[in-house]
């Protein structure tokens, strides 16, 4: 209770963010320190709140100043935010020091004996007192600090600055898109207008007389507003009355419906005492009987869609068509909510396309270029992306005139491209419209934006590892009551990619579980980064760790060279350093653990390193980082983890790989909220129970009963991925997992000789309503399926298991399962199972594993919604079935299934001939012919079968000791 309450205490409501450094998570921090429980002297506790409400005050004008470019700020108001920030971290530091201080030796083991137990709270004692002397000082100190930055701020008239600060850019920067000659467009001019007047005259008569809306989606920079304005201009004659109107960020109704008018003509004077109403219905009338075509460019708010659609009536009839641009899809989905409606989703142009924009621009030939300028041209075009705003702005910087620049001058170029390429005006102004993205974020987001830049370039950046390095940097605030930081966390997540500021990447069965920044957005996160000395990017050279000042995230992204194993220069101004992520090879870049004093994230990739025990990163150091809350080793077996990892009272994220050994002082984290070991191959000591606030815990060996009870304490878990050693510990895992009220996702194997049986959970078996995903993988299987309670997983949208003897009975429960999206089902059934027209309403992808294809027959009407069917079969059993006929082999019906696209077929060719294997490919292929949708199959011959063959990868990967991976 008492690890709790100061948990919750620790990790308070506010969040860190670029704008106001840590103020966010400070102000709470200074209001704990005067509670009664820290007991500090009178005139320290008038020095805190003394500090407190000043610091209170430049927060606020922080915020403002957040709200504005950088470019647009007074340089006074820059120096004067830069020096509050950087004032909020120290501040921090004191504090968190004093508070992990505190905390050390606050709970002696209730098992030491008293002589042991009061040495424990003398020595606690003093620690306290000694910690309480140097807040004192530390207080003092700071507050003449603060006192120098309250004067320059009144120096500078800083608050009269903030208050005029301006709240619109002064230059529309699609302007030069607007008026941009067709002659000049490649990828665009012939192709993507085609595509966009198709969509607009798409629909039967009358359809075609509705009102259509249009609603085209990209990121900044893919040529949005030069594409509608092409349409506009070629099929704008068509229409009685036409307008081209720019939205951009933090518009106004009033505003945009003035400008709609006024573009169809309406005199100014008309509209200026009008207001949102008034002109609403102006509009209305004006149009009522009219065919028009309107473009409004670049929305960004949904709801300000929402009063601008008010204007246009559906009960027109003329065929009148809006188009609509957003960088944001949700925003298009908003637009396009009618079934009349469309939403056409702009894509990087193609690289012959790139090609010809990049060579015409640079050499006034789109068919190529000269061959020395061939493979720099490639390789600049691959950072593009094919991105023409990225295209046009490096092209401009390689010609200069009539003159192209040398071909040295091109492979810096292509070097500095991800890293800060500002330094030409032309640069600059495309950082500046990608910007406009970033300003619109919510403050706490814009933070978890620029994390990214901690990533090198092209790289795969998984989702959860991201999430967790936000929430130990404490840039997630705490969300509504019964929502976990990661939920909140997710969220930010999903808005990044629903603002196209990030690329998704998909697995198998279309969850997102990566991510990917396109080069153009890398490089505003970078420029903005370097601006604010939010991330340090050491590339091996030996000065740049010490090139800035403090340093409070240091990403180590290339090794030393060979030639040069001179480590780097290790500068004061690391010490303050907050993050530490490495990347493969540069661990050997990687300062000693001792050189950092308040470090809260650590992500070391251990892949090149070649150091010994005795080398700089001795791992019992680790128990030193005292503030630590993220910890993640990776790709090199490290053994036993040092016990002193138990001194890190604050750790939150321990991510581990595989072959680790826990120590048994791994208990005492009784903070942490994520436990990862990556293929385990021992189990957690005894006490794992303890660790009450973890919420994610996998690749778990569960060896005993004992562990398999301690589960149940655990009460906090939505993810457990666990690996039996035996079946003893079953049924007290089932009982543990019912008293699991937040459990979403649980993935269970066995690493056995013999199968586990989840048999030995007994009948009553009742599920959490929680439960999201349940997956059974390499052996463990049930003889039947468990008399579940289907309205009581009214959640559960993937199910993969193995049971044994599979009844008709049993099918049609999992097709009463309403949310169910991905079914996995292996058998060993001897009789035939019909899927019929009922349930199964929302089943997107299906799975059957069988050694004959006679044990399943799909009906008219079968699985409404599945597109993907992915089916393992053994071909002895199916010619033994069809009496050697080849033609009867695969009478499944699958041309019954009303929504199928994608077919994969894995046969087990064990006891039949090539040509027979053949034989049976031709009639799968034979029976899918009449499907009305012609789907796309694939398949696959394994030579061997046998009872490990019949697991599917379902996208996953499995790792190299055999426990099975995750997406």
């Amino acid at each position: 209770l008492v690890h709790q309450t100061t948990h919750t205490k620790f990790t308070s409501k506010g969040a860190m963010d670029l704008a106001t450094g840590a103020m966010g998570t400070l102000l709470p921090k200074l209001l704990e320190l005067l509670s009664e429980e820290y007991k500090l002297q009178k005139g320290v506790r008038e020095g805190v709140k003394s500090l407190e409400k000043e610091m209170r005050s430049m927060y606020a004008a922080l915020r403002k100043v957040a709200e504005v470019p950088r470019e647009q700020l007074d340089e006074q108001v820059k120096l004067w935010a830069g020096e509050v920030r950087e004032l909020s971290f120290d501040m921090e530091d004191v504090v968190d020091k004093f508070l992990v201080h505190v905390d050390e030796g606050s709970e002696p083991a209730a098992n030491s004996n008293k002589l042991k137990r009061l040495t424990k709270k003398m020595a606690s004692l003093f620690t306290k007192g000694k910690a309480r002397h140097e807040i004192a000082d530390a207080i003092k100190d700071i507050n003449k600090q603060v006192q120098a930055v309250a004067e320059r701020r009144a120096r500078y008239n800083v608050d009269i600055t903030v208050a005029n600060l301006p709240t619109v850019t002064s230059i529309d920067p699609r302007l030069g898109a607007m008026y941009t000659e067709a002659t000049g467009l490649v990828g665009i001019a012939g192709t993507r207008d085609q595509e966009v007047m198709k969509l607009l005259s798409e629909g039967d008569d009358m359809s075609k007389k509705n009102l259509k809306i249009v609603s085209v989606v990209g990121f900044g920079g893919l040529g949005k507003t030069t594409l509608v304005k092409m349409v506009y201009e070629k099929i704008g004659g068509d229409y009685d009355c036409k307008a081209f109107v720019p939205v951009g960020r933090k518009a106004e109704a009033k505003t945009v419906f003035t400008n709609i008018l006024l573009n169809l003509g309406i005199n100014g004077s008309e509209l200026i005492m009008l207001n949102e109403q008034l002109l609403i219905d102006k509009l209305r009338e004006f149009l009522k009987n009219k065919r028009y075509l309107i473009v409004i460019d670049d929305i960004w708010d949904e709801k300000l869609w929402t009063i601008i659609k008010c204007a246009f009536s559906s009960s027109n009839k003329f065929g009148s068509r809006l188009i609509t641009t957003t960088r944001i899809v949700s925003v298009s989905e908003s637009c396009s909510s009618s079934t009349n409606d469309s939403i056409y989703t702009m894509e990087p142009l193609s690289d012959d396309d790139s090609k010809r924009l990049f060579y015409k621009r640079i050499f006034s030939l789109e068919s190529g270029c000269p061959p020395d300028f061939e493979e720099v041209s490639r390789d600049i075009l691959k950072k593009c992306g094919g991105v023409p705003l990225a295209i046009i702005t490096i092209a401009s910087l390689l010609a200069s005139g009539q003159r192209v620049k040398p071909k040295k001058e091109w492979h810096v170029l292509l070097d500095s491209i991800g890293r800060g390429l500002t330094e030409n005006h032309t640069a600059k102004e495309m950082i500046r419209i990608l910007s406009f993205s970033y300003y619109d974020l919510p403050s706490p987001m814009k933070t978890c934006l620029l994390y990214l830049s901690m990533f090198p370039e092209d790289s795969e950046i998984m989702k959860d590892r991201l999430i967790w390095m936000w929430i130990a940097e404490s840039f997630v605030p705490s969300g509504k009551a019964n929502t976990s930081l990661f939920e909140v966390g997710e969220t930010y997540f999903h808005e990044l990619v629903n603002r196209s500021l990030i690329q998704p990447v998909y697995g198998y069965y279309g969850f997102v579980y990566a991510c990917r920044v396109h080069d153009s957005i890398l490089d505003l996160i970078c420029s903005l980064s370097s601006e604010e000395n939010f991330v340090t990017i050491v590339n091996g050279t030996s000065d740049n760790m010490s090139s800035q000042g403090n340093v409070r995230r240091l990403s180590l992204q290339n090794g030393i060279k060979e030639e040069d194993r001179t480590r780097p220069h290790i500068s004061e101004s690391i010490r303050q350093v907050r993050s530490v992520v490495t990347f493969e090879p540069a661990i050997d870049l990687m300062p000693p653990f001792s050189s950092f004093v308040v470090l809260r994230v650590l992500d070391l990739e251990l892949y090149a390193y070649r150091g010994t025990k005795e080398d700089h990163l001795n791992l019992q150091e680790l128990g030193s980082l005292l503030h630590l809350r993220y910890l993640r080793l990776s790709g090199r077996r490290i053994g036993e983890l040092p016990k002193e990892i138990g001194k890190l009272q604050f750790l939150q994220v321990l991510d581990l790989p595989g072959g680790t050994r826990l120590p048994a002082t791994v208990i005492k984290l009784t903070r942490l909220m994520c436990l990862l070991i990556n293929g385990g191959r021992f189990p957690p000591p005894d006490g794992v129970g303890n660790l009450r606030l973890v919420e994610v815990l996998s690749k778990i060996k569960v060896g005993s009963v004992s562990i398999a009870k301690e589960l149940g304490n655990m009460d906090r878990l939505s993810e457990l991925n666990i690996q039996f050693e035996s079946s003893d510990p079953v049924k007290a895992f089932v009982e543990s997992l019912g008293k699991m009220r937040k459990i979403q996702h649980v993935v269970i194997s066995s690493k056995c000789e013999l199968e586990v049986s989840m048999d030995h959970s007994g009948e009553r078996w009742e599920s959490p309503a929680s439960l999201r995903e349940f997956i059974m993988h390499k052996g463990v299987r049930l003889s039947t399926l468990p008399s579940w309670n289907p309205y009581h997983l009214s959640q559960l949208f993937r199910l993969e298991i193995y049971v044994g003897e599979m009844r008709q009975e049993d099918l049609g429960f999992l097709g009463r399962l309403p949310a169910l999206r991905i079914l996995e089902l292996k058998s060993d059934n001897q009789r035939s199972l019909l899927v019929g027209a009922e349930g199964f309403r929302c089943l997107e992808t299906v799975t059957f594993h069988s050694k004959s294809p006679s044990k399943i027959l799909f009906k008219p009407g079968a699985f409404p919604k599945a597109e993907r069917v992915l089916l393992f079969i053994g071909l002895r059993a199916a010619k033994e079935e069809a009496g050697g006929n080849g033609g009867d082999w695969f009478d499944l019906g699958m041309e019954n299934l009303p929504s199928l696209q994608d077919v994969s077929v894995i046969f087990f060719r064990s006891g039949v001939t090539v040509g027979e294997a053949k034989q049976a490919e031709d009639a799968l292929e034979n029976a899918l012919d009449d499907h009305p949708k012609r789907p796309n199959i694939r398949i696959h011959c394994l030579e061997v079968y046998a009872a490990a063959d019949l697991e599917s990868d379902g996208g996953e990967s499995e790792s190299d000791d055999g426990w099975d991976g995750e997406e």
